[in-house]
């Protein structure tokens, strides 16, 4: 059985520009509140998503399965919630929420699976499972 790490929380707020006609936040905009969590768990565990390139490391979205609950709108106070495990030799999945602060209300819930690339090819992600206490 593949360990989980312990999760995170990291708290946002819904700014209007972020908002579609329906007065919304558009469907696109979760993906970035989740991707900027990511590399906040990330630099949490002395991981830097910027170095790692640097380093010839990349973690690559191969995969995102979200399921949107309900809406978030203007000055929405919440919580995006992190958690990691290992899927086999090669994927991470970071299993995802975000919640409101002030009534626990999901939002929406999701499992975005990253495989590690260097010098172009698949390679297994021991440095960061080690950083992230899942080796």
């Amino acid at each position: 059985m593949d360990k989980q790490s312990k999760t995170i929380e990291l708290e946002f707020q819904v700014r209007d520009y972020e908002l579609d006609l329906q007065g919304i936040v558009n469907n696109a905009v979760y993906q970035n509140y989740l991707e900027h969590a990511r590399h906040e768990f990330l630099k949490l565990h002395g991981l830097d998503f910027s170095q790692l390139h640097i380093d010839g490391y990349d973690a690559v979205l191969i995969r995102a399965e979200i399921d949107y609950k309900k809406s978030l709108k203007s000055g929405n106070l919440f919580l995006v919630q992190t958690s990691v495990e290992r899927e086999g030799r090669l994927k991470i999945v970071f299993n995802q929420k975000i919640v409101t602060i002030s009534d626990g209300i999901l939002i929406l819930q999701a499992k975005i699976f990253v495989a590690c690339i260097h010098n172009n090819k698949p390679i297994e992600p021991l440095q960061i499972l080690d950083k992230i206490g899942l080796l």
